[in-house]
C-alpha cells in the first residue's frame, strides 16, 4: 500500500507545470512545498525508524530522486542498511524510588518527575539501593584542568548531573569551556558517555529549560517512547544500566530532604576544583525491556562526475522523526516532524533535482538522507564509520536540518562559526543576496553537536551547517527570535510540528540557492576546503588527506 501512496504522490509532483522557481532561483517552490507536506502527513506516521512510516518515507525519497535523474548510490541500490535495535521499556514500572538516610522513601513519577530508559540490549534492568552522588556538570576534561569525578569511585552508583557547561552563563569565549558557546562536554550525549566510562550504574541529568535548550515537554516526547540505538556486538553493556532526566524541581526536592540547597550546589559546581557530593540517598528502579532488531535505511543517491568522479561533494538531511508520541491537548499522538525535518529532506530532493537539470559536474555529488538522527545521529554515524564513498576524497558538504519558514533574512548564521573554510564560500555567495554572516544567537544550545554534520566532522570531512538567522527583512531580529522561541516552546518535538500552508518559504528558497551554489562551486572546481587551524577536526582531515 505504501508504494502506491508514494507513486501517486510522485506522479502528482511530476505533473506540476514547469517554471515554478522564482526568477534567478534553482528551487521549484511547488515541489518543495508538496514534498514537505507529503513527508509530514499523518500517512507517514511520524517517520520513526523500524515502522511502516520508515518504509513509506525511504521509498518516497528514492522515487523522487530517481524521477529527478539521480542514480542509486549505494553499490547499485538506493539504500545503505543501518542495523538498529529498538528497546521498549515497561513504562508502568519505570518510576524511580529514592530513600534518604532515615529510611523515608520518595517515589518520583515517570513522565512527571523523571524519564528513564536503558540503552542496554537486555530483557530487564534493575537499579537496587544505588548510592546517589551529585557530580556537578559531570565533566572529565584533563586538557582544561577540570575533573568532576576526581578522587571519586562511582561504580554501581547513581550520578546526578547538571546540563550544559559550567560557564554557559558567561559571554562567548569567557571561561574554561568557551563561555556561552556550548562545547561537547555540555551535551547530554557526552554526560551519559562519561558516566558510563566512570562505571556509574545510573545517570540522571537535571533538566533546566534554558541550558537544556528545550522544555520538559520535549524530554517527554523524545525519550518516553521506544528507544533506538545501533545494533552492536557489545549489546550496549558498556553504558550505564539506567539513563534518564530528572526535573529541576524534583532534584531540588531530593536535595532539600538532605539539608542541601540546589541553587547553592549549582553555584559551587561552576567553580574549578569542585568536588562531587555524596547525598546520603539511594535510588532504585527496575523495568522490563522488549528488544526488536531491524535494518533501517540511509537513502543514497549520486550524480556521477565526469573528470573527477572519485571526488565527492555531499548533501545530507535526516528523514526520520519521533513517530507516535504522547497525546497532546488536541488528542494528536503523531509527531509529524514537518519543520524537523521534512523541510530538510524536501530541500535535499530539490537541490538534487536542480543538479540533475544542470547536468553532471567534474566531481560526483552525493545526496544522502540519513536515518535515526533523533536517536543520536545514528544513521550519519553509521555512514561515517562505513562510508559508501571514501571520506578522504569527500571534498565537503552541507547538512540541512530544518529550513527557514519564517521569511527572508538579512543574516546567515553558521552553526559553530569559525571552524571551516566552507564559511568563506558561504560568505561570498551570501553577499550576492546582500546577506551577512553572524554568530548564533543561542550558542549555549550546542546546535553544532545536535545534527548530522557532526558525525562527518568527527571523521574530518568539512561540513557546513548554516541558514537564515533571526533578522527578518523589514521586521528585525527581535521579531524573528520571538518566532523561533515560540516554535521551540510549543512545537519542537511535539505533534504540533505540522505542515502549515501559511508558512513563508522565501527564506528557505534563498538558503537552498546558497546551498546549491556552494555545492556547485565545489563540484565544478578543484579546491579542497579544510578546517581552520584551530578546529578540533583539522588534524584528522590533514591525516586522511595525507597533508600532515
Amino acid at each position: 500500500m505504501h508504494r502506491q501512496i508514494v507513486r501517486t504522490a510522485v506522479a502528482a509532483l511530476l505533473a506540476l507545470a514547469a517554471g515554478q522557481a522564482l526568477a534567478g532561483s534553482v528551487v521549484d517552490r511547488a515541489a518543495l512545498l508538496r514534498d514537505t507536506e507529503i513527508l509530514s502527513s499523518d500517512a507517514f506516521e511520524g517517520r520513526k525508524p523500524g515502522t511502516p512510516g520508515e518504509d513509506k518515507a525511504v521509498a518516497y525519497i528514492a522515487e523522487r530522486l530517481a524521477a529527478a535523474g539521480i542514480k542509486p548510490g549505494a553499490k547499485g541500490s538506493w539504500f545503505q542498511d543501518v542495523p538498529l535495535v529498538t528497546m521498549t521499556a515497561d513504562r508502568a514500572a519505570a518510576n524511580l524510588t529514592v530513600v534518604d538516610g532515615r529510611g523515608t522513601a520518595v517515589d518520583l513519577d515517570y513522565g512527571t518527575d523523571v524519564v528513564l530508559w536503558t540503552k542496554r540490549q537486555v530483557a530487564k534492568v534493575e537499579l537496587a539501593n544505588s548510592e546517589v552522588v551529585f557530580v556537578g556538570y559531570g565533566i572529565n576534561a584533563p586538557e582544561r584542568g577540570w575533573n568532576d569525578y576526581a578522587g571519586l569511585d562511582v561504580r554501581g552508583k547513581t550520578v546526578m548531573i547538571l546540563v550544559n557547561d559550567p560557564d554557559w552563563r558567561n559571554k562567548p569565549g569567557d571561561g574554561p569551556f568557551e563561555g556561552r558557546a556550548m562545547t561537547y562536554y555540555g551535551r547530554w550525549t557526552y554526560k551519559f558517555e562519561e558516566a558510563a566510562r566512570q562505571g556509574a550504574a545510573a545517570a540522571l541529568i537535571v533538566h533546566d529549560t534554558e541550558p537544556a535548550a528545550y522544555p520538559w515537554t520535549t524530554v517527554t516526547s523524545s525519550w518516553t517512547g521506544p528507544q533506538i540505538d545501533t545494533d552492536r556486538a557489545s549489546r550496549g553493556l558498556e553504558r550505564a544500566a539506567v539513563e534518564g532526566w530528572i526535573t529541576r524541581d524534583a532534584a531540588a526536592t531530593l536535595l532539600a530532604a538532605t539539608g542541601r540547597d540546589y541553587a547553592t550546589l549549582e553555584v559551587a559546581a561552576r567553580q574549578k576544583g569542585f568536588r562531587a557530593v555524596p547525598l546520603g540517598l539511594s535510588a532504585s528502579a527496575a523495568f522490563g525491556n522488549t528488544i526488536a532488531r531491524s535494518l533501517s535505511k540511509n537513502v543514497v543517491g549520486i550524480l556521477p562526475g565526469t573528470t573527477a568522479a572519485s571526488e565527492y561533494v555531499l548533501y545530507t538531511a535526516h528523514w526520520d522523526h519521533l513517530g507516535r508520541c504522547p497525546v497532546d491537548a488536541d488528542d494528536d499522538d503523531i509527531c509529524n516532524g514537518a519543520l524537523d525535518n521534512a523541510t530538510g529532506v524536501a530541500g535535499l530532493i530539490n537541490i538534487a533535482t536542480a543538479f540533475a537539470k544542470a547536468g553532471p559536474t567534474a566531481r560526483s555529488v552525493l545526496f544522502v538522507a540519513v536515518t535515526a538522527e533523533e536517536s543520536g545521529l545514528l544513521g550519519s554515524q553509521y555512514y561515517a564509520e562505513n562510508p559508501v564513498y571514501p571520506l578522504a576524497t569527500t571534498v565537503g558538504g552541507v547538512n540541512m536540518d530544518g529550513l527557514n519558514i519564517l521569511g527572508p533574512t538579512n543574516d546567515i548564521v553558521v552553526v559553530g562559526q569559525g571552524k571551516s573554510e566552507l564559511e568563506d564560500i558561504l560568505a561570498r555567495h551570501g553577499a550576492k543576496q546582500k546577506r551577512v554572516l553572524r554568530p548564533e544567537s543561542n550558542p549555549e544550545r550546542g546546535s553544532y553537536y545536535r545534527s548530522d554534520h557532526f558525525s562527518l566532522a568527527k571523521f574530518g570531512v568539512p561540513m557546513l551547517s548554516a541558514g537564515s538567522g533571526d533578522d527578518i527583512r523589514g521586521k528585525g531580529s527581535a521579531f524573528g527570535l520571538a518566532l523561533s522561541e515560540d516554535y521551540i516552546a510549543k512545537r519542537y518535538h511535539q505533534p504540533s510540528d505540522e505542515y502549515d500552508p501559511n508558512w513563508n518559504w522565501d527564506g528557505a528558497i534563498e538558503d537552498l540557492d546558497l546551498y546549491y551554489d556552494i555545492g556547485r562551486e565545489l563540484a565544478t572546481g578543484d579546491t579542497w576546503p579544510n578546517w581552520r587551524p584551530t578546529a578540533e577536526f583539522r588534524a584528522i582531515r590533514d591525516t586522511s588527506r595525507g597533508t600532515k
